[in-house]
């Protein structure tokens, strides 16, 4: 029996993409190589150099791909009506829902060390901070005020998916009611500095309900 066609060319490119996602997705960065990767394809480590010059080139290949994906998710939960940070907290639940299902490519988006990599290209470290510029103009804020806010936002659900991740949280906590009360807070406290009506924004709905500060014990 003759064997299977081999992909060439765009096709190949993609193939190789989709096998290192893969393996990172279901193994992590230390099980990624780029002779399992040709094995796994059909072709040789010389092949995968033609496409990608380093290891690192194919891993920053993919980061790039997990930003359009996730920024893309972000954006669409902010699309339609209502207040600005009703969008912003759809949006952010959006980030925490990207992190907590695709874990390991989260984990090489965000946590892999510098020192283990060559460093990320400003240019795609650019298209990457798309969501902190949407999240500005949503709030209406100057890119210096919006860069700080939303890194500030950010760096908070960041934290809440990387102990998730990690299992670092006290599981007799309600996970949905810790990541309905992570996102609406950071969100608020992102807007926290605006005068007028938006100074001290109502939580939104369809979150959960907000949780109570009274105590009865």
């Amino acid at each position: 029996m003759p064997e299977p066609q081999r992909a060439t060319g765009t096709d190949l490119k993609q193939a190789i993409l989709d096998e290192a996602r893969r393996v990172l997705e279901e193994q992590g960065y230390t099980s990624l190589s780029t002779r399992r990767l040709a094995s796994a394809v059909g072709c040789t480590a010389t092949s995968i150099y033609l496409y990608f010059k380093s290891k690192d080139a194919l891993i920053y290949a993919l980061i790039e791909e997990g930003f359009e994906e996730l920024n893309a998710r972000m954006l669409q939960a902010a699309q339609g009506p209502g207040t600005p940070l009703e969008r912003l907290e759809r949006a952010s639940m959006e980030y925490v829902r990207f992190g907590l299902e695709r874990t390991h490519y989260y984990e090489i988006m965000y946590t892999l060390r510098a020192e283990q990599m060559e460093r990320f290209p400003a240019a795609s470290y650019r298209r990457a901070s798309i969501g902190l510029e949407a999240f500005a103009k949503m709030a209406g804020m100057g890119p210096e005020d919006g860069l700080i806010a939303g890194t500030a936002l950010w760096s908070s659900l960041h934290g809440l998916v990387s102990l998730m991740i990690a299992k670092r949280i006290d599981v007799s906590i309600d996970r949905e009611a810790l990541i309905a009360y992570t996102v609406h807070s950071a969100c608020v406290c992102a807007f926290a500095h605006l005068d007028g009506d938006n100074a001290h924004p109502q939580p939104s709905n369809g979150l959960g309900p907000k949780p109570s500060t009274d105590r009865t014990d």
